[in-house]
């Protein structure tokens, strides 16, 4: 079967070498990309991504040193919503699956998964569509998924400032560590609660926290 010629450039972010190494091959075999770089952080994709040729594709696992819970993928859909993300993780359950879709994943393989479901993923990617695992019915959004697609809407200043919230930073303190004005993080807080649904910064903080692993775990 003859290699895919989709993605020229692709971008692996994953703290665990050996299997950048595994699934950098695994990519060049099955679907021809000529260049395949690592990250072993959130924080150095970001570089990457700042450094052109920049990838058409990012890889990106969602159990990263330098992120909790699907924060990762939602910085890297605020900053660069051009790049398709295919998220590539150990942890496949549908409810977490739904949420990345939510917060703009453009398809989900588990780890696990041999090349053929990494092919038919990039296959899909290709052609503009998402890509579920066998068996994760593309269901209504519960709770946790709604939450993570809210929080997807924020822009790059948002989201920090958010992040900031959720530290328990004040408008003064958030004003000074990203040197803007307090008017200025005053407004960004207001459109922030606007954008997810809420009249208070302590629900807006709530619901961030609904983006962490945690909640998708089943209990029992």
């Amino acid at each position: 079967m003859p290699p895919l010629d989709s993605f020229a450039r692709a971008l692996i972010v994953d703290d665990h070498p050996l299997f950048c190494d595994a699934l950098a091959l695994t990519l060049r075999g099955i679907a021809g990309v000529v260049e395949v770089d690592a990250a072993h952080s959130l924080g150095a994709a970001l570089d990457r991504l700042e450094t052109p040729p920049r990838p058409e594709l990012v890889l990106l696992d969602l159990d990263l040193p330098d992120v909790e819970g699907l924060d990762g993928l939602i910085r890297l859909r605020t900053t660069h919503p051009e790049i398709p993300v295919l998220v590539v993780s150990s942890m496949a359950e549908p409810r977490l699956i739904r949420a990345g879709l939510a917060a703009g994943a453009a398809g989900f393989v588990p780890k696990h998964a041999g090349r053929e479901s990494f092919r038919a993923a990039l296959e899909a990617l290709g052609r503009g569509e998402t890509w579920l695992p066998e068996g994760v019915a593309d269901e209504a959004d519960d709770g946790a998924a709604e939450a993570v697609g809210r929080l997807a809407q924020l822009t790059r200043q948002q989201a920090k400032i958010l992040e900031l919230l959720c530290q328990g930073r004040l408008n003064k303190q958030i004003a000074f560590e990203l040197s803007i004005a307090e008017t200025t993080v005053k407004a960004h807080v207001t459109a922030i609660m606007r954008k997810l649904g809420v009249q208070s910064r302590t629900q807006a903080v709530l619901i961030a926290q609904q983006a962490r692993f945690a909640h998708f775990v089943p209990e029992g």
